[in-house]
């Protein structure tokens, strides 16, 4: 049995992503992922101002006089979902844990895809692949996804994103879209397995935070424990030096992660706990447009 509460948080996420979809994002996504690649559909007689590059040399010698090859956009895409549930998704200040948001990046993502005929599947991972989602279409698959973000019971804890993208390169031989929805506390190497999965595939990293992943609460001598190791520490809040010097190591390692996917020339795209995916996916949508026609 599901508690009332996550019952609760399933349907306001799933609801709000789909309202989102359809009004605020509304054709966005359609707009910037056009379909994997494009087929053959027929051939036809050569007419004035086509591009003598589609001449059909062979059909044109059998028949005697020009024919082009007419292609057409392979539309449907897949659209896969490499969603963290490491232990430090779990946390969250004012506004909400991480993971919550991470369910909220899942389900508009997959609502855009579904809405444009594309397939979504889904890659949990810890510090392995948890468990996989084949992609499929229809709302009734996003409500699963959803539902399996807020249900679902890791055995790890901690983070490899490697083995979520070279999981994700062996079951997906289609070229397809692939966003990594995670914090990126990650201490391993992963930007070769990312580099390796971007020569056929198209990544983009959302990279969760939370405010209190940079600051340490004003409350005297506190202990602050790793998520993931379980690792402890206390700590003097109140120290001005020891707060600053805490504040700019994390923002040291999370500057650190954008600059390395930048050089993996992947797209980033920053949520906080606080932000509103609607606009942080339409913004994102938008320059992602005006990039491919430059």
């Amino acid at each position: 049995m599901i508690p009332a509460e996550i019952i609760k948080k399933i349907k306001q996420v799933h609801i709000k992503s789909s309202r989102t979809v359809n009004t605020i994002m509304a054709g966005r996504y359609k707009s910037v992922f056009r379909g994997s690649g494009i087929e053959f559909e027929e051939v036809r007689e050569y007419s004035p101002g086509d591009d003598v590059k589609s001449i059909d040399w062979k059909v044109s010698a059998r028949l005697g006089k020009p024919f082009i090859k007419l292609y057409r956009e392979e539309r449907e895409s897949i659209v896969m979902l490499l969603i963290d549930m490491s232990a430090s998704l779990k946390f969250g200040t004012f506004s909400g844990l991480k993971l919550e948001k991470a369910a909220e990046v899942a389900s508009v993502l997959a609502f855009s895809a579904i809405k444009n005929n594309d397939k979504t599947g889904a890659i949990f991972f810890t510090d392995k692949v948890e468990k996989y989602i084949p992609p499929k279409k229809g709302s009734a698959h996003v409500w699963r996804l959803i539902k399996e973000i807020f249900t679902f019971k890791p055995e790890g804890k901690s983070t490899d994103i490697s083995s979520a993208l070279d999981f994700f390169a062996k079951v997906t031989k289609k070229s397809s879209l692939c966003f990594i929805i995670s914090d990126f506390l990650d201490k391993s190497n992963y930007i070769k397995s990312l580099k390796t999965a971007r020569y056929k595939h198209e990544i983009i990293g959302v990279m969760l935070s939370d405010k209190g992943d940079f600051t340490l609460p004003k409350k005297g001598i506190v202990t602050i424990s790793d998520f993931e190791t379980s690792k402890r520490e206390i700590i003097d809040a109140t120290c001005k030096k020891t707060r600053k010097f805490y504040s700019d190591h994390k923002k040291k390692g999370y500057k650190q992660t954008i600059d390395a996917l930048s050089k993996a020339k992947t797209d980033v795209l920053e949520i906080t706990t606080e932000t509103s995916v609607a606009d942080a996916l339409s913004k994102y949508f938008i320059y992602k447009k005006d990039s491919n026609t430059r």
